[in-house]
């Protein structure tokens, strides 16, 4: 396996240590940490390591880090927050970062983000939706989602196992974000394809699509075309 090379962006020179040293016992194949502590280092650090995987801290001297974040997934940085602020979780995940580390954070704990940054597509294409569970939030991996169901302003995730969690945005934008194999069905569902079991054609004429875990969604005449493609 590759090395791996950490830029790690706190102000807090205790915290960033504690935050390297965990990290190296966590993962064998980190090769470099490099710590900044503002905008200008950390700009500076990344640009000078590509590919970096970005821990970084939302409070940096009083100036906010999704400024810096936005900035790293317009250029493809693999990002960690690192914040205790669990309040903006949801709002990190809909940026596309990696992993939200509470503080204060375990070495278990860091071992499981570094996992997630390294697994698969870059930050920035979303491999997770955050959803509101039990007054705070939980990450749902999107190979784990069925069907996404409109709820006004919100969406409804339905999970294989059968759970349902609130996603904070709508339909309409998450439709706009999810690519294969998710497809818009309906006006109030998207589906994940890799659960569908095949059309059906119910007796008032309308279509149907039958899911693998059982039921059935109802198919918008504008999809059902590309929904044919899709299934064959």
């Amino acid at each position: 396996m590759s090395a791996l090379h950490v830029v790690i962006v706190e102000d807090e020179a205790v915290v960033a240590r504690r935050l390297a040293r965990l990290l190296r016992l966590a993962e064998p194949r980190i090769e470099t940490i490099e710590v900044a502590g503002g905008f200008a280092a950390a700009s500076a650090a990344i640009a000078a390591r590509a590919g970096s995987i970005v821990f970084l801290d939302l409070n940096l001297s009083g100036r906010d880090g999704f400024e810096l974040l936005r900035r790293g997934l317009a250029n493809g940085w693999r990002t960690v927050v690192v914040s205790a602020h669990t309040e903006r979780a949801i709002d990190a995940f809909e940026l596309g970062v990696a992993d939200f580390v509470p503080k204060p954070f375990t070495q278990e704990r860091l071992k499981l983000a570094l996992e997630r940054a390294t697994a698969g597509a870059p930050s920035g294409r979303l491999r997770y939706l955050a959803a509101l569970h039990g007054g705070g939030t939980t990450l749902v991996a999107l190979g784990q989602i069925v069907a996404i169901h409109g709820a006004d302003d919100y969406s409804e995730i339905e999970v294989a196992g059968g759970q349902r969690f609130l996603h904070r945005k709508s339909l309409q934008l998450l439709g706009g974000e999810l690519s294969h194999p998710f497809l818009r069905v309906h006006r109030s569902h998207i589906v994940n394809l890799d659960y569908a079991e095949g059309l059906e054609r119910c007796p008032t004429g309308r279509w149907e699509l039958r899911l693998k875990t059982g039921g059935g969604l109802a198919v918008g005449r504008q999809a059902l075309a590309e929904l044919r493609k899709r299934l064959v």
